[in-house]
């Protein structure tokens, strides 16, 4: 005996429940997507911390060529309507040897142009300038080298992981820290 063949039976999403998978996705993208930008942010952040570390290593080997001292230069302003109070170079000259590229003076997160602007994303502490760097003193108070940031973020970069974290400090040790803590020693 020969049956007819059956009629295929086709099930097709209806218009309610493809919305429903749409708008699923679109809730999981959403939730994703500020993770993401963290993410992306956490992996610029430990970029400058590399930099940081780069301009430290440098800074070294100035003080060991220089008998101890650190470097005198000048932090250029991020306002071009400032003019220059003093003839000091900026840290883009007075360490150009040591660091050989000075593309290691943009924080990946600059995206305010400041590097383009100044030089450098970072700013040098000028209270340091000339200091002996087993001795820093800073308006007449002596500061252990773990205490005192030589360099730092010019802007708040990465404000995205938070206030504590916004800014990244290289301290006179070489260590890199995300938040400032000033303490003086007797």
């Amino acid at each position: 005996m020969n049956f007819p063949p059956s009629p295929k039976i086709f099930r097709a999403f209806t218009l309610i429940e493809l919305l429903v998978v749409i708008a699923i996705i679109a809730i999981l993208a959403a939730l994703l997507l500020p993770t993401m930008s963290r993410a992306k942010e956490s992996a610029r952040a430990a970029a400058c911390l590399s930099n940081l570390h780069q301009v430290g290593i440098a800074l070294q080997i100035y003080v060991s060529d220089n008998n101890n001292k650190m470097p005198v230069m000048r932090d250029v302003s991020t306002d071009s309507t400032i003019a220059a109070t003093n003839t000091f170079p900026a840290i883009q000259k007075v360490l150009a040897s040591q660091l050989g590229n000075t593309n290691v003076l943009r924080c990946p997160s600059d995206f305010a142009r400041i590097f383009e602007t100044t030089g450098s994303s970072y700013s040098w502490n000028s209270l340091l300038n000339g200091e002996d760097a087993d001795h820093l003193k800073v308006f007449n108070i002596r500061f252990d080298s773990h205490e005192i940031p030589v360099v730092y973020d010019k802007d708040d970069f990465h404000k995205v992981r938070g206030a504590n974290k916004a800014v990244n400090y290289l301290y006179a040790d070489g260590h890199i820290k995300n938040l400032l803590a000033i303490e003086g020693t007797k």
